[in-house]
């Protein structure tokens, strides 16, 4: 039992939120950990993988504006992401990423390891972080993952 995905649901179920992702860099891996526990379905309800700005848009209603002055990679974008994730699948909580994990793709401001999460809490409170991940493009998503799941639990 210690496993964090255990203390996230008991919280989950514990509130009766249910949980939407909207993941770019993770490529849909938080939603497979959620998964990977057997009853996952009395709080998890659905996860986006939204790689692509037009995804981001389309699926999300990340706008086009949001994208072009700050870039797929911050903190604006982040949160529409995780807002519109709730919105779109009317769940309570939601946590989105959305990074650069390598090996090419970074810059001189955003470098490889720099990972954007926002997490949509109830009362429509929206909280995000940067992070700087170390490691090749399986660490970053890794590391991702776990501290998205940590933060859900941290915040929830």
């Amino acid at each position: 039992m210690d496993n964090p995905i255990y203390l996230l649901a008991n919280k989950l179920i514990d509130a009766q939120y249910k949980l939407a992702t909207a993941e770019s860099c993770t490529g849909g891996g938080i939603a497979q950990a959620l998964t990977d526990v057997s009853g996952s379905s009395q709080w998890f309800d659905s996860g986006l993988v939204t790689y692509s700005n037009e995804a981001k848009q389309r699926l999300l209603g990340v706008p086009s504006e949001l994208i072009a002055q700050w870039g797929a990679v911050s903190e604006p974008v982040a949160k529409s992401m995780a807002e519109g994730a709730a919105g779109q699948q009317g769940v309570d909580v939601a946590v989105s990423v959305t990074g650069i994990a390598g090996p090419t793709g970074g810059t001189k401001d955003k470098p490889v390891g720099t990972v954007w999460i926002a997490w949509k809490l109830p009362n429509n409170r929206v909280e995000a972080r940067c992070f700087q991940f170390d490691g090749d493009r399986s660490a970053v998503r890794e590391a991702t993952i776990n501290a998205a799941i940590t933060g859900l639990i941290e915040r929830l």
